[in-house]
């Protein structure tokens, strides 16, 4: 946490974090927690100061694997970073001048007697002389000192520590001009996500101290939750190679999955707590009345909500069967939330044809080749839909009534709300399938649809 970088908008962002990681700091350290300053390349400010004094004094200690001055991308473990930080990561128009512009840490975060200043192996050499194996990483930048450095995560992880990192308190020197494109804060969220999946997990600053989540006041995305759990359509893997390409430049997402081993269970979904859309892809769950009170809770608050497929059946069971103790169902999701009024589908194996009423086509359907739009799923009965829901798209079998397939509601809650019985694995596949839905993604959110990119 340097007090000026070559990038302006790092040294803006690391000032802006500051104040909320000293609250962190502050907080570890009346819990007893050794704090350790790791300002690289500035030890020459501190050379005379007690913090710097005890960590040189912990013993040298022989390793099995060495502590390098720097630990690069270990591929075979992890693979490659999920962005492209090849230009340095300045996303400053122009690019900024690399040079060295720091001299000390920021000045905002405390330095406190007890503590202690490296920037080398002798912070792990200091962990191990008291004996300490839990270690919570704060700082920037997550795919370079954060990641790389003796005292960081790829090479604690590999002395065998305990390591956690609270995602809240980091960001990443990502250019959004480089792959894959997306907003500097989804870079961040990506790395951290590398980060979960291959070295440690994370949590935030709100596990410390009160208040919200800290966030960047550049980081105005909508913050979208998609709520996955359903056996048939494997949304599981679709929904989320969707979002990573087209939900990036305009989103923050984070991706709800079901219980493996326990159907009725919905791991995480406190995060709709923070959340500004809800995508449901959930299929006859019903999970604790907890989980489902924070469901409705969401609604209740009138926030936006996009369904697809079996979001129209989420949390009832077959026939109205009564829920688990415990557990809790909403029999009328359908009609209280999303306007229709499911009842079953018609046989398998058939495409569905789909079609435009009327003449003036919703602005949700910018941009989207209707004539390549077919479904690959059964046509769902869903009529009749609630008075004051808009039908925007018309799915037909031969030999059967038309039934809606994509339309919009405001429900009584006052949610904001696409829904579209499309979301077969096959759909997912169709740029027309892929281009609607992100429509009705911003639609929902309230941002503007028309002109819409799809790359």
């Amino acid at each position: 946490m340097w007090d000026q970088h070559w990038s302006r908008p790092a040294t803006r962002r690391v000032a802006e974090m500051a104040p909320r990681m000293n609250e962190v700091v502050a907080e570890a350290r009346r819990r007893g927690a050794l704090i350790i300053h790791c300002p690289s390349d500035t030890l020459d400010f501190y050379k005379d100061t007690p913090q710097r004094a005890l960590a040189k004094q912990a013993p040298v200690i022989e390793t099995k694997i060495p502590l390098e001055r720097w630990c690069r991308i270990i591929e075979a473990q992890e693979g490659k970073l999920p962005i492209d930080d090849s230009d340095g990561g300045c996303d400053n128009v122009p690019p900024c001048k690399n040079y060295k512009a720091w001299s000390r840490q920021i000045a905002t975060i405390e330095i406190h007697p007890q503590d202690a200043i490296t920037d080398s192996a002798e912070a792990f050499y200091l962990m191990r002389s008291r004996g300490i194996d839990n270690v919570i990483v704060v700082g920037v930048h997550t795919n370079m000192c954060v990641l790389g450095r003796p005292f960081s995560i790829r090479q604690l992880v590999r002395q065998g520590q305990n390591v956690m990192l609270l995602r809240d308190m980091t960001d990443t020197m990502y250019n959004p001009r480089m792959a894959p494109f997306v907003h500097h804060c989804t870079g961040t969220d990506l790395v951290i996500e590398h980060i979960e999946k291959n070295w440690c997990p994370t949590a935030t600053s709100v596990d410390l101290v009160e208040g919200k989540e800290f966030r960047f006041s550049e980081d105005q995305r909508p913050h979208v939750a998609v709520l996955m759990a359903e056996d048939e359509y494997k949304t599981e893997q679709s929904l989320p190679a969707w979002g990573a390409k087209f939900l990036g430049k305009e989103f923050r997402t984070t991706y709800i999955f079901g219980n493996d081993t326990d159907r009725n269970d919905l791991p995480g979904i406190d995060a709709l707590d923070q959340a500004d859309v809800l995508l449901v892809s959930v299929r006859r769950r019903v999970p604790t009345k907890g989980q489902l009170d924070t469901v409705r809770r969401f609604i209740e608050a009138g926030k936006p909500v996009v369904g697809i497929r079996t979001a129209s059946h989420a949390f009832s069971l077959r026939d109205g069967a009564p829920p688990p103790e415990g557990h809790d169902a909403w029999l009328t999701f359908d009609p209280d939330v999303l306007g229709g009024h499911y009842t079953g589908h018609h046989g398998e194996g058939l495409k569905v044809a789909v079609t435009v009423p009327g003449e003036s086509p919703h602005p949700i359907l910018t941009g989207v080749n209707v004539t390549e739009l077919v479904g690959n799923g059964s046509l769902y009965k869903v009529n009749p839909l609630a008075i004051s829901a808009t039908p925007i798209l018309i799915g037909s079998i031969p030999d059967t009534p038309v039934e809606p397939i994509a339309w919009t509601y405001t429900n009584k809650f006052g949610s904001r709300v696409f829904y579209t019985s499309l979301g077969h694995v096959g759909d997912f596949a169709e740029p027309a399938f892929q281009r609607l839905l992100l429509n009705g993604v911003r639609w929902a959110a309230g941002l503007p649809v028309e002109g819409t990119e799809s790359k």
